[in-house]
């Protein structure tokens, strides 16, 4: 059992008002040069604390599994938990859990994966040739529903635990084994079976159906699990993989100049994999001809969100220069609605972003957490934001902010089951997501000190897997 006296005590953090308005002629749309990085504020610790608290609260301590949502019902998400790895010793370094606390649940979590069963069968099981089912049962740790093997998620769990092999280093037996463990499980995975046959990675299979038609390939969320599939040190994935995932981006390409980068709608796909891997001066191919890395291309991403928000081209209520953030996210749920004389529709969970970029979709919802994920790309921008999120009333609680917000969505006479409607507020969720969550405090992580970072850099799997697609320069020398 968790020892909630072992955390600090909550501090209670003043709401200033609503930052108002659409659009600001005024913000420049341009990005220039990296802005140097700010400190961060005090408020921005408060954050980060509630935040953490989600994992503290609803980890299941034998297991170590954390619900994809909280308070609604949830299975256990493998990509959650591989944040929640990460988090343990973040939370350690910022004095939020004792270390052999955070120890026990790093163990728990990894003796579960290495003993979990595996097989064909579509019951009973919770994982397959290494892989782990998408969504795990909290209590029995077993496949959830139909859920799939999904190598994306998968590829998250992994990195949480490379990253507590690398990070717990020292000679009690527990250490030894959370490194020992830590490798192994990740290097259990089959890539070469998860390519089947071709040479893009496969992003889902379910024993019902087999392999799903689409490939990990194109620019998004997916770039962790195309390198691990290459740095794997005992089933890795046969070369290609990488040139399949860089095949398709000419169709990705957006802006000129300074503003030019690969886009993906849902920020989020900007900011996952570089929770844990540091692409700063390092390039493939493809970035050693367009000039700059992957990070400066988050950077530009992220600009590129809000400048949309600004602009606003649908005209919804909430967006701004300091609220802003579209990405995957809880919505109000499906409905088609008179908006400002025209019919407009709204969804429920599922990816967004801005219009005429890949993964587009736009329905006034805001990521509460998707701007704070950018913090390392553009403090600047996102500073601000974070101060004018947690100002919007009912957003900003126990746990941090809310699943997602929409200011648009003002129907008191429709029946919502994802969060409350006021008239004068609009939606707001119900529910906190835990990769949202997680993107808060990792990231925030890597920006005070380079915490996740630093040690992914040394992890012999993540070379190899960058080696393999062909990355040079910057920390990899």
């Amino acid at each position: 059992m968790l020892d909630r006296r072992l955390f600090l005590a909550n501090a209670s953090l003043g709401l200033a008002g609503m930052v108002a308005g659409c659009k600001d002629p005024a913000v420049p749309l341009s990005i220039g040069a990296a802005a140097p990085a700010l400190p961060l504020p005090d408020f921005y610790a408060e954050i980060e604390y509630r935040t953490f608290r989600y994992f503290r609260d609803t980890v299941n301590p034998l297991n170590g599994l954390v619900p994809e949502r909280w308070p609604s019902p949830s299975a256990g998400s493998i990509a959650a938990v591989g944040c929640a790895l990460t988090i343990w010793p973040i939370a350690v370094a910022r004095g939020w859990i004792k270390r052999d606390l955070a120890r026990d649940l790093t163990l728990a979590t990894l003796r579960f994966f290495d003993s979990a069963p595996q097989g064909d069968d579509a019951e009973g099981m919770s994982g397959n040739r290494g892989f782990f089912y998408r969504m795990l049962d909290m209590k029995t740790g077993t496949r959830r529903g139909k859920a799939e093997i999904s190598s994306v998620d998968h590829a998250l769990l992994n990195m949480g635990m490379l990253f507590a092999a690398g990070w717990w280093t020292g000679d009690t037996p527990e250490e030894q084994e959370i490194r020992r463990l830590g490798v192994d499980i990740a290097d259990r995975a089959e890539w070469l079976w998860m390519q089947n046959g071709g040479t893009a990675i496969a992003r889902a299979w379910r024993p019902e159906s087999g392999f799903g038609k689409e490939g990990v390939e194109g620019y998004g969320n997916g770039m962790a699990a195309v390198l691990l599939s290459l740095g794997s040190g005992r089933h890795p994935a046969e070369d290609g993989a990488w040139e399949a995932w860089c095949a398709p981006y000419v169709r990705y390409w957006r802006g000129e100049g300074e503003t030019r980068h690969l886009a993906y709608g849902p920020l989020t796909g900007h900011q996952h994999s570089h929770m844990w891997i540091d692409f700063r001066g390092i390039r493939d191919t493809v970035m050693r001809g367009a000039g700059f890395d992957y990070h400066e291309n988050s950077r530009r991403a992220t600009y590129a969100n809000r400048a949309y928000c600004i602009s606003n081209p649908m005209k919804w209520d909430g967006y701004s220069a300091d609220l802003w953030g579209i990405a995957e996210s809880e919505g109000p749920g499906a409905f088609s609605l008179p908006f400002k004389g025209e019919k407009r529709t709204f969804y429920g969970y599922g990816p967004r972003g801005p219009l005429d970029q890949p993964g587009e979709r736009d329905d006034g919802t805001i990521a509460a957490t998707a701007a704070l994920g950018s913090l390392p790309f553009a403090s600047e921008i996102v500073i601000p934001a974070a101060r004018a999120l947690t100002a919007v009333p009912g957003l900003y609680r126990e746990y941090g902010l809310l699943g997602g917000y929409n200011r648009s969505f003002r129907y008191t006479d429709q029946k919502v089951t994802t969060g409350n409607v006021s008239a004068d507020n609009g939606w707001m969720a119900r529910d906190y997501l835990a990769l949202g969550q997680a993107s808060v405090i990792i990231q925030a992580g890597n920006y005070r000190d380079e915490f996740v970072w630093k040690v992914m850099r040394k992890s012999p799997v993540l070379r190899r897997g960058l080696q393999r697609a062909g990355f040079t320069g910057g920390w990899l020398k």
